[in-house]
């Protein structure tokens, strides 16, 4: 920052004054954000957002094919689709500084709407009144278990099937993970989770070795096929993959947004 940290420590005491209020407790070993500090703190993030849509608008104003660009897309999601789009979209955009987070599909909902994310792709319902968005992809979701399991020889199954199964889920970040329990305990059961992953070809290995089940959506299970495991149809389950790509309703979107918007839509539009 160019700054020495006694300057920084007269800016701090600076604010201080002119609200009136402690924003740093300096009595620990540690230092740490009073509750009034947390409050500032967080106006300030807003404030340097502001700042950077302002730099967005300005660069718009020049027509240049330039800006930053933040996008969130979920683990599994981001490598089923998003390979090739992101390399046209550098090929032909070489002046926007283009980064890619990996977050749960509530997390990109909860950035997108707080500015953090420019874009970003989720799972399920999207709330028309915060988000603008276009839908892309549907799959049913199947359950994935071993071949040696009580269940796997038969062609469906009804979630009452499953009350004493282990369950292998997404973390609560992940959209999913709050959609299967929500199915579970329509059915009359809480499901009894024994682990947590982010990643679906690590949930389908764990599968594979007999330490639960999982539901995952079938292109998924297409693609991580795996002789010790089955996928089966849960007829009384009405819950699909279905993906959006959302942004920020009645908010300036920049040229890389613009553009971001424009590609994707026009790249999964044959999805």
């Amino acid at each position: 920052m160019y700054v020495t940290q006694p300057t920084i420590s007269k800016m701090v005491r600076d604010v201080e004054n002119e609200l009136g209020m402690v924003l740093l407790d300096r009595t620990g070993k540690e230092i740490e954000l009073t509750d009034a500090g947390k409050i500032v703190f967080e106006q300030s993030k807003r404030i340097v957002l502001a700042f950077d849509h302002l730099s967005d608008e300005l660069l718009d104003l020049t027509n240049s094919k330039k800006g930053k660009l933040t996008i969130g897309l979920p683990p599994m999601i981001g490598v089923h689709f998003f390979p090739t789009i992101l390399r046209q979209f550098r090929s032909r955009y070489p002046g926007i500084d283009l980064r890619i987070v990996e977050y749960g599909a509530k997390k990109v909902m909860n950035c997108v709407a707080d500015g953090t994310l420019d874009a970003g792709v989720t799972v399920g319902s999207v709330d028309q009144r915060v988000y603008d968005s276009f839908y892309f992809f549907e799959d049913p979701m199947r359950l994935v278990v071993n071949t040696e399991n009580r269940l796997a020889k038969k062609g469906s199954v009804r979630l009452s099937d499953l009350t004493e199964e282990s369950f292998i889920l997404f973390p609560e970040e992940f959209s999913l993970n709050g959609m299967i329990r929500s199915a579970c305990e329509k059915a009359g059961f809480k499901p009894r989770i024994v682990f947590e992953s982010s990643q679906w070809d690590f949930m389908i290995e764990l599968v594979s070795k007999g330490l639960g089940v999982a539901l995952l959506p079938e292109s998924i299970v297409m693609v991580g096929a795996n002789p010790s495991i089955t996928a089966l149809v849960v007829e009384d389950m009405d819950l699909s993959w279905h993906l959006s790509m959302i942004w920020r309703k009645n908010h300036y979107l920049s040229f890389a947004a613009r553009a971001w918007i424009e590609e994707t839509k026009e790249a999964l539009s044959g999805v």
